[in-house]
């Protein structure tokens, strides 16, 4: 049986967001590989115009270390931000980008630091519900200093995939928080605050309030992690940088050291 088309509100998003950056697009593709990399190349021919790129089906998405993200009509949103961006620093930016889209989603949302969403809820382990990649072009005339193109690529499940071998954490969907959700109803959630919290950044970087907001939602804190060098310790929030702060010692006791990860460094699993 064909599923029903979904109704995107693209003109009402572009209504509310247009004023926010200005010369801002709404494309709606029914499939494409990845809209992130239809984004970074365009701004390799040359147009850096900004644009937000929603895609109901993918079939090359990617999320970090180079991960498959499933997309399928329906059971999934699937979208890219492109734009010129120019920060006073860029560590933490996906760490503000998924308190943008937690906080817009629902309280039960927790934030696995570099770029994951996560679910805990029924009394049932961590899932992941989403996941962020960051990703910068360089431009040929920036218009201010070290200006790039930066393609935001989100990620979010509606309903949760079937589990495949060589899944690194059982996922979750945003339904179960929220049966009436699709995803033009989690776009029309997201789209502002993303919006907003970029330009945030753009000023002040992953400044205080984002790493306050950040430290409401660390999934990790307090928690025994595993590094992908093999060292273990206790997950203790998040720096001002946006990197993860792992105690060493045993038990996380008074002996050890305080490694600062940075999300380039190594992938960080809970034990």
């Amino acid at each position: 049986m064909a599923l029903p088309a979904l109704r995107w509100p693209a003109e009402a998003l572009w209504l509310d967001l247009e004023p926010l950056r200005p010369g801002l697009s709404i494309e709606v593709s029914a499939e494409c590989d990845s809209t992130s990399t239809r984004l970074l190349e365009r701004a390799r021919a040359g147009d850096p115009s900004p644009c937000l790129l929603v895609a109901e089906r993918q079939s090359a998405g990617r999320g970090r270390l180079g991960r498959r993200w499933r997309s399928e009509l329906g059971d999934s949103l699937t979208f890219s931000l492109g734009l010129p961006f120019a920060p006073p620093r860029w560590e933490g930016l996906s760490l503000a980008v998924g308190v943008a889209l937690a906080e817009a989603l629902h309280p039960k949302l927790s934030l696995k630091w570099p770029n994951d969403l996560w679910l805990a809820a029924d009394g049932r382990p961590d899932r992941k519900a989403g996941g962020v990649l960051i990703e910068t072009q360089g431009m040929a005339s920036p218009g201010r200093a070290g200006e790039r193109f930066l393609v935001v690529g989100i990620g979010l499940n509606i309903h949760a995939p079937a589990p495949e071998p060589g899944d690194a954490y059982a996922l979750a969907g945003l339904a179960e928080l929220d049966a009436a959700l699709d995803a033009p109803g989690a776009l029309a959630r997201v789209a502002r605050p993303l919006l907003e919290t970029l330009a945030v950044f753009e000023t002040q970087g992953f400044d205080a309030a984002l790493q306050a907001r950040f430290a409401a939602r660390d999934a990790l804190r307090a928690r025994p992690v595993r590094l992908s060098d093999g060292s273990e310790g206790i997950a203790v929030g998040v720096d001002a940088d946006g990197a993860l702060l792992v105690h060493t010692g045993p038990q996380g006791g008074a002996h050890g050291e305080v490694r600062r990860i940075m999300s380039g460094d190594v992938s960080v699993r809970t034990c």
